[in-house]
């Protein structure tokens, strides 16, 4: 994959900004959850996190991925907002949520260093 240009990184900020807060609003209410602010960042490391405030982060990336991975992000970082960890509680959670994330978080882990390898230096 290229190296996207900072003209094209900063549309998929803007794009992000459009699209993931919707996505947050709609499983944060399918779960029950709330959270504070969403960020959202051009990352090398992370998809996704979550603070011990419910601060939610969100690298703009995604955007260049399947509607579905970015759900399973969201819904992932969601569900931290109950367990801060990775127990069976979490898992179950998170599965509760959207069954089929596992084919959506393979995505990602096949898919991933070439889309983060394309930011800018």
């Amino acid at each position: 994959m290229k190296k996207l240009t900072q003209q094209e990184l900063d549309a998929l900020k803007k794009e992000a900004k459009l699209l993931i807060p919707e996505r947050v609003r709609y499983f944060a209410a399918k779960l029950g959850i709330t959270y504070g602010r969403i960020a959202i960042r051009a990352q090398r490391s992370r998809w996704g996190s979550c603070s011990s405030k419910g601060n939610l982060n969100f690298n703009c990336l995604l955007m260049l991925t399947p509607r579905e991975v970015i759900d399973s992000v969201i819904v992932h970082e969601l569900c931290h907002r109950r367990e801060l960890n990775h127990s069976k509680a979490f898992w179950a959670l998170v599965y509760e949520a959207m069954p089929d994330y596992k084919t959506w978080d393979k995505w990602l882990r096949d898919h991933g260093r070439e889309l983060i390898s394309a930011l800018p230096r």
